[in-house]
């Protein structure tokens, strides 16, 4: 296992638009997890900052970056304007994308895509319109039927994992790998909710994840 380093702030420029994200990247990294969070979620998001310090304990470079802009944040907190807006988030993901395969020191790293919620749509339609640069993708109690029009067009490997208990995302989830031309798997996780709140369910998430992107990006 290798320590992580301090996070290092970076920008990203999409436009009019500027975002947000931290790279934390161990010496020697095996991959680099890009964190795609879900409605109403940040990079601020304790579930993803646990999970993304189980990657680098694994010895894998993380990015935790915001989809919305700071000022765009508080009107979809108070409106959800654009928390839905999936063309919006897949479109900044893949302008991220471009962004770090242009990144002299972080270029030659395979790059994986940890979705939640919503941005799991958004980061299965970025794997889609990416398939040479998304070596992987991870959904975490994902919509993934909002990506449903791209869905045979991903070429990524992909794990879905839901809750066990979380039943109309599981249902969505198993009629959306049925759609996957592309090495899949459906991870049902006993026990849990949508959010993996109950105890020993998160990290399951994460040992699930955690192998998933090893297998594929170090690989």
């Amino acid at each position: 296992m290798k320590s992580s380093v301090v996070p290092h702030p970076m920008r990203f420029p999409l436009g009019k638009a500027r975002l947000h994200g931290e790279l934390t990247a161990p010496e020697d990294a095996q991959g680099l997890v890009v964190f795609v969070h879900g409605s109403g979620s940040s990079r601020h998001s304790p579930r993803n900052r646990s999970v993304s310090r189980f990657f680098n304990g694994l010895g894998m470079a993380t990015l935790l970056f915001d989809l919305l802009t700071e000022e765009e944040q508080p009107v979809d907190e108070r409106t959800r304007q654009f928390r839905f807006d999936i063309p919006l988030l897949s479109e900044r993901l893949s302008g991220v994308v471009d962004q770090l395969r242009g990144n002299v020191e972080l270029r030659d790293l395979q790059l994986g895509l940890f979705g939640a919620s919503t941005g799991a749509a958004a980061a299965l339609i970025a794997a889609a319109a990416r398939p040479a640069d998304i070596a992987a993708v991870v959904s975490r109690g994902g919509r993934v039927d909002l990506a449903a029009d791209v869905l045979d067009k991903v070429r990524a490997p992909s794990l879905f994992i839901v809750g066990e208990l979380d039943s109309e995302v599981l249902m969505l989830n198993r009629r959306a790998a049925e759609r996957l031309q592309c090495q899949h798997e459906l991870a049902v996780v006993s026990g849990a909710t949508h959010l993996f709140e109950e105890p020993g369910t998160l990290e399951e998430v994460e040992r699930l994840a955690g192998k998933w992107f090893l297998e594929h990006l170090a690989g």
